[in-house]
């Protein structure tokens, strides 16, 4: 059945937001429940737009639920979460049609609002077995989550709006930047509340179960960060002057590398990184950025490279230049993506969630401008993938 033009365009907005399939896989660790989801709910009709499904549903975005036979519309109707551990002893849930009939005894639906306060859907879990969902901050949990996902689809929405009004492509492309600048500020926010409320779970429980999952939060956490600073770094890039750097003389290049690699090889213990620095001289570099590029190109490597061929790594300077090379095995680039492959958002489809936003390789690029320098890349079946930075070293 097809879906309205409306309905599916929120199921595209919510999957064009990089944070969803974490925030689904974290909601599933936490709670222990094995199907989770982001819906939309109408009048009319229930309608995934994204799920994480460790039970086997077959519910994929764009299915439809018969909206009759789903929680969600009452959700939907109060506006008020619906959390209960075990319907089977559940008050209100206890003689409710619904868990009997569809065979599930754990369930949480929390609503996703708008920015201008309009219902949008839901974020959902459920599990045939009963779940321990008493802890208060469960709830903040999921509700912060919530709220993150109503604030990323209202970006979504603005940007689809300023597309169709602007006409000029020029004007386009810079309201779409100085948008992600505002995603990034943003998002802080709410990406702070969550990390806070995982911190003040772990100082309530001392269950390894729990404290696993909230070291799961953390991470995520992490990872978003992550992201929000890309974000940031390409709105500097394309809003300002480019990248800002700290030139200095600087003698700890050599640490601000080998530190990068020693995170890699923890990260990846499986990989193989042949590593070989011949520093003669001291670098003038912002380090810090410079720690950054290397990163990019080496988790680059990690995730396209074959694993198990090594990755080799040379740092070399002779008092003139500076160079920095990491090559991988692997397939080669196809001539189509190494023509973009510095372009932002140059990440594909199929690369998946887990790739980033594409943003990696652009800001490697424009931190070795900010240096002076190039970054360039050759790919072939026989010698690898090539990655090599070079500046001027003094």
């Amino acid at each position: 059945m097809k879906l309205d033009p409306s309905i599916a365009a929120d199921v595209q907005r919510v999957g064009r937001i990089a944070a969803v399939p974490t925030i689904l896989q974290v909601i599933a660790h936490t709670t222990g429940m094995r199907l989770t989801a982001v819906s939309r709910v109408t009048e009319k009709t229930w309608t995934a737009c994204a799920v994480f499904d460790r039970l086997g549903s077959n519910l994929k975005p764009g299915s439809e639920l018969d909206l009759g036979s789903t929680i969600c519309n009452e959700v939907r109707q109060h506006h008020q979460p619906v959390l209960f551990g075990d319907s089977a002893c559940d008050p209100v849930y206890s003689n409710h049609p619904l868990p009997k009939k569809f065979g599930f005894r754990s369930y949480a639906s929390i609503p996703i609002f708008r920015k201008d306060g309009s219902f949008f859907g839901t974020l959902c879990a459920l599990d045939p077995e009963p779940r321990s969902l008493d802890e208060p901050n469960v709830q903040r949990t999921l509700e912060l989550f919530a709220q993150l996902i109503g604030a990323q689809l209202e970006i979504e929405e603005q940007l689809v709006i300023s597309d169709q009004a602007l006409l000029d492509a020029r004007e386009v492309a810079k309201l779409r930047e100085q948008f992600i600048a505002v995603l990034g500020h943003d998002l802080r926010g709410p990406l702070h509340a969550i990390s806070m409320g995982a911190e003040i779970l772990s100082l309530g429980t001392a269950e390894p179960a729990a404290l696993r999952n909230l070291e799961r939060i953390r991470s995520s956490c992490s990872r978003m960060n992550e992201l929000i600073h890309d974000i940031l770094d390409f709105a500097r890039g394309r809003l300002g002057d480019g990248i800002p750097v700290n030139l200095r003389t600087d003698e700890d290049v050599a640490d601000a590398l080998e530190q990068v690699v020693a995170e890699v090889r923890t990260a990846h213990p499986g990989r193989v990184i042949d590593f070989r620095m011949e520093l003669a001289e001291t670098v003038t570099c912002d380090c810090r950025r410079i720690a950054q590029l290397f990163g990019n190109l080496l988790h680059n490597a990690i995730e396209h490279g074959a694993e198990d061929r090594p990755i080799a790594i040379v740092a070399r300077n002779d008092g003139e230049d500076f160079e920095l090379s990491v090559t991988n095995d692997g397939e080669p680039i196809p001539p189509a993506k190494m023509a973009r492959l510095f372009q932002p958002f140059s990440r594909s489809v199929s690369d998946g969630p887990g790739s980033g936003l594409g943003l990696g390789l652009y800001i490697a690029s424009e931190i070795a401008r900010a240096h002076r320098g190039a970054l360039q890349v050759t790919s072939t079946r026989e010698e690898g993938t090539r990655f090599v930075f070079r500046m001027p070293g003094r």
